[in-house]
C-alpha cells in the first residue's frame, strides 16, 4: 500500500490544477505512482518512485518512462511495459563498521523488476504507475536454481556409479581406474549426503521461533558449544580460532538452530582462511542495548563487493573457490539467513578484498 503521497517542492506555492477527484482515486492506489505535467516537471509522487530510481528532484530519470509520458501526451491511449531498475545508493541500507575508519556494511542492493502502465488524467498530466513484482521474478529465479542444484547433485553419484559398473563389467578391469572411479563414487556421495544435510537443516531453520521461558540460550555458551568442536578442524588448517565476549547475554531460541548458524559462519571462515590466520568468534551488544551480535570475523582475501548481494542465496558459490572450499554445496550462508529471520534478528556481512570479513548475526535479547 502507499506510504504517503508526497507533494513536490513546486506544490508549495502554486496550485498544480490536479482536480480532488483525480488526486483521491490516485491515493488509494495500491500500486507506486507519481503524475507528471506538461513540463515534465513531476508534481505527486509516491516515495517508492525514488527507491526505485524512477526520478530524481521532480524529474523522471528514466529515459524509457519519459520516452512513454511523452508518447502517451502527444498520441493519447496508455502503454504497458517491463522495466528493470537499481536502487540508488542512497537507499541501501548500510552500518558503520567497529574499526573506526568510516567504512560501512552495505545492505544487499538488487534489481527492481516493475510493471509500468502510463495514462493521461487530462491535457495537463500523465500519471504512472509502477506494480512491483520484484518478489515474485526473484521466487522464481530462486526456485530455478533450486532445482536446476538439486538435479545436478543427485546425478553425480549416478554417473560415477555408472562409470565404476561399466569398469567391472569388463573381462580385465584395470585396478587403477577401477579405485579412481571408486573414489569418485564416494566423493559424489559425500557431497550428496552433504546437500541433504543441508537442505534439512534450511527447512529446520525455516521454523518459526516463539520467545519462551523453555527457550532461553546463554550466547557465549552456544559459542563455547561450537567452537570447541571446531578446534581440530582450524589446526589442521593452520588457523587459529579465539572466542571472546558477554557471558552475560541471553537470547530466545531454537538451540540446534543456533548452534547450526554459528557452526556455519565458523566453518566458513576456517576454509577461507590463509595459514596463521586468526578466526575471531565474539558476543556483544548492539548500540541501542537491545540486541545480542554474534560476530564471526575473518582474515581470509575478502569477498568481492559484485558478490556480497548474492552470498545468502540459496546454492550460491563465489567463482574463486579453493581446494578447501571446494566441496561446498552454497547453502550454508543461506541456512544463516533463516536462522536470523525466523529469530527476529538480520545477518549483514562487512568485507573488502584483501582485509577479510565480518559476518554479524544480531538476534533480540531474551524477553
Amino acid at each position: 500500500m502507499l506510504r504517503r503521497w508526497r507533494r513536490s517542492k513546486a506544490d508549495d506555492d502554486v496550485d498544480d490544477g490536479l482536480d480532488a477527484s483525480a488526486e483521491s482515486l490516485l491515493s488509494i492506489l495500491s500500486s507506486a505512482s507519481l503524475v507528471v505535467d506538461t513540463d515534465d516537471e513531476v508534481v505527486r509522487a509516491n516515495p517508492q518512485a525514488y527507491r526505485f530510481g524512477i526520478m530524481e528532484d521532480d524529474r523522471i530519470v528514466d529515459a524509457k518512462v519519459l520516452e512513454a509520458v511523452h508518447a502517451v501526451r502527444e498520441h493519447g491511449g496508455r502503454r504497458r511495459f517491463d522495466l528493470e531498475t537499481q536502487t540508488p545508493e542512497r537507499f541501501v541500507s548500510s552500518r558503520a563498521s567497529d574499526d573506526g575508519e568510516g567504512t560501512s556494511a552495505k545492505g544487499v542492493k538488487r534489481p527492481n523488476w516493475l510493471k509500468v502502465t502510463v495514462g493521461r488524467v487530462n491535457e495537463r498530466f500523465v500519471v504512472v504507475l509502477f506494480d512491483d513484482v520484484s518478489e515474485t521474478v526473484r521466487f522464481a529465479q530462486i526456485r530455478d536454481s533450486f532445482i536446476v542444484n538439486v538435479s545436478e547433485q543427485l546425478l553425480e553419484p549416478t554417473k560415477a556409479l555408472g562409470r565404476l559398473a561399466d569398469r567391472l563389467e569388463h573381462e580385465r578391469p584395470d585396478p587403477a581406474q577401477v579405485r579412481a572411479d571408486a573414489r569418485e563414487v564416494r566423493t559424489a556421495s559425500n557431497h550428496l549426503n552433504h546437500m541433504v544435510s543441508d537442505l534439512l537443516l534450511l527447512i529446520k531453520a525455516q521454523e518459526p521461533i516463539t520467545p519462551s521461558a523453555a527457550n532461553r540460550l546463554n550466547v557465549m555458551e552456544q559459542l563455547q558449544a561450537v567452537t570447541a568442536p571446531l578446534m581440530p578442524q582450524a589446526e589442521r588448517a593452520g588457523v587459529g580460532l579465539r572466542v571472546e565476549g558477554d557471558g552475560k547475554l541471553v537470547i530466545n531460541g531454537d538451540r540446534g538452530q543456533i548452534r547450526t548458524a554459528v557452526t556455519k559462519l565458523v566453518e566458513n571462515a576456517i576454509a577461507y582462511s590463509p595459514c596463521g590466520a586468526v578466526v575471531s568468534v565474539s558476543s556483544g551488544l548492539d548500540e541501542t542495548g537491545t540486541h545480542a551480535v554474534i560476530r564471526v570475523i575473518d582474515q581470509g582475501k575478502g569477498i568481492a563487493k559484485s558478490e556480497q548481494s548474492r552470498i545468502f542465496e540459496r546454492f550460491y558459490r563465489g567463482a574463486d573457490q579453493s581446494e578447501r572450499t571446494a566441496d561446498g554445496v552454497g547453502l550454508g550462508l543461506s541456512i544463516v539467513k533463516h536462522v536470523a529471520l525466523t529469530h527476529h534478528g538480520t545477518v549483514t556481512v562487512w568485507s573488502a578484498p584483501g582485509q577479510g570479513s565480518t559476518f554479524s548475526l544480531v538476534l533480540p535479547l531474551a524477553r
